[in-house]
């Protein structure tokens, strides 16, 4: 080819050559971004660095696509009312935790205030200590609970899951929810555009021809293609009448109860909550919505927090953690927990990838003679995660840890708990998506009952695992030990 008005002829190789130099050039500017730009953990970098450099045209995809960063803007903002109210709120109680004044409902709450404050001070996590809390581990009597909760709202549903599937189940709620909007209860859906990626607006037209809204999280302007693929909203919120919440680990899908032949018995475990931490819930909720819809933005109105009668006796701080904070608040739950168990840590994980910081942190805890014990499914359902928390959990074997694979189904759960005496449930797994990249929410609670309660099913769900001994470990091929490096490399993405 020659270029018009100059003796310069190209040929194809030297195209080749030029195109090869400039995906070089962008890759090397990706990493220096990487190293000296963007606020990544060391492991991430060199990850990231690693795929850039063996992979130029893919890599610099895969980079577009998963590696991105959120800068901390402002995604989710309250009105100015709110803002103060709540500010005012978590400094009194801050103040009152400073000066011994704050009462809580029992002793276990009292031995770990210091954790209590941590969750205050960074995520604002204000604590309620009336709260009634029904867990379930079985979501057929989850979804029939929440149906007859639907069915008795008065004023308005407020319905946010990461995947929302209209299977049976699906279609099952959204009738319900349909019914409801047409009776006059106002009823807002929303749900992640890539974990419910079968889903677009038009399924909901007829909630929305009825007046409810619905509204996809960062949804994609892109056909087949979303540039925030990396950054979910894996939270699973429900508020009823502000008075009924429901938090934990179950989506809205056939397979969450047990339908799917390949994933077998699901194991899951999901809180209904009345009592005022409903009202951290709204709030979750009020900011992810109006993130998103800025024509229908949530204010505060007295009904969406009505004044709620004592009902239990629970302990409780709700906590939410995602990639535009400073902290990654939820993990810091963890490790605190972690550092302040002095007997027993159970923890119950699909993924167990966890950072430098919780690995030692569990570790310690083993030299330390506290027992832990961890629980993974026996079977992936993301190959590569699986092989990485294989081989951690087996790390961890090696040391004394109780390592134990779920076999009727796939466990999804999200349970940790320490001493009889704290328990966490919610969304978030033990591995770095959770932590830095996915939109999560858990509920922490200070409660010897609970934690108990917790622990005993745990204790249930050992009569169906298998034991992961070092006999075992050792046994596995090599195509087993090849899939464990791989994964071992890249876990600091995954």
């Amino acid at each position: 080819m020659q270029i018009p008005f100059l003796d310069i002829y190209i040929t194809d190789a030297t195209v080749i050559t030029i195109v090869t130099v400039i995906l070089f050039i962008i890759n090397f500017l990706l990493a220096g971004g990487l190293v000296f730009l963007e606020r990544r953990s060391a492991q991430s970098v060199w990850a990231w660095i690693l795929v850039l450099f063996f992979l130029p045209i893919v890599g610099f995809i895969l980079y577009m696509l998963f590696g991105r960063t959120i800068y901390r803007q402002n995604l989710f903002k309250l009105d100015e009312d709110d803002k103060v109210g709540l500010e005012h709120l978590v400094s009194e109680q801050l103040e009152e935790i400073k000066h011994n004044r704050l009462t809580f409902s029992n002793a276990v709450a009292e031995k770990h205030k210091k954790q209590i404050h941590m969750l205050l001070y960074n995520n604002q996590s204000f604590v309620t200590s009336n709260n009634d809390v029904t867990t379930f581990t079985d979501m057929n009597n989850k979804f029939a609970q929440m149906l007859k909760d639907i069915e008795n709202a008065e004023d308005h549903i407020h319905f946010q899951y990461y995947i929302f599937k209209l299977d049976i189940i699906g279609k099952e709620l959204y009738r319900a929810l349909l019914k409801k909007q047409k009776e006059g209860v106002s009823v807002r859906i929303l749900y992640d555009d890539i974990g419910s990626r079968s889903l677009s607006l038009r399924n909901f037209s007829d909630i929305r021809d009825a007046g409810g809204l619905v509204e996809a999280f960062f949804p994609s302007k892109l056909p087949l293609i979303n540039p925030r693929i990396n950054n979910r909203n894996h939270r699973k919120i429900v508020v009823i009448d502000g008075k009924i919440g429901y938090i934990g680990g179950s989506n809205v899908g056939d397979e969450y109860l047990g339908r799917d032949p390949k994933m077998g018995a699901w194991r899951d475990t999901h809180l209904r909550i009345e009592g005022n931490a409903v009202k951290s819930l709204q709030l979750r909720f009020m900011l992810d919505w109006n993130s998103h819809d800025t024509r229908n933005n949530m204010k505060h109105e007295d009904h969406y927090f009505p004044e709620i009668d004592s009902v239990g006796e629970t302990t409780m701080q709700i906590t939410s953690s995602g990639p535009d904070e400073d902290y990654q608040q939820i993990k810091y739950g963890y490790l605190t927990m972690i550092y302040r168990a002095q007997h027993t840590i159970h923890i119950q994980s699909p993924y167990f990838i966890p950072d430098q910081s919780i690995m030692e942190a569990i570790r310690i805890a083993i030299l330390s003679g506290i027992k832990v014990r961890i629980m993974i499914p026996s079977f992936p359902d993301h190959p590569f995660v699986y092989w990485a928390t294989y081989s951690n959990v087996a790390s961890l074997m090696k040391m004394g840890a109780e390592v134990y694979m779920y076999q009727p189904g796939f466990l999804h759960q999200k349970v940790f708990i320490i001493d009889d005496e704290v328990v966490s449930v919610g969304t978030t797994n033990v591995d770095n998506r959770s932590f830095i990249l996915n939109f999560e929410v858990n509920a922490f609670m200070y409660d010897d009952e609970e934690a108990v309660k917790h622990r005993k099913i745990f204790e249930e769900d050992i009569r169906h695992c298998e034991i992961l001994t070092a006999e075992k470990y050792e046994k596995r091929g090599l195509w087993i030990k090849m899939k464990e490096g791989l994964a071992n490399l890249i876990s600091p993405i995954l």
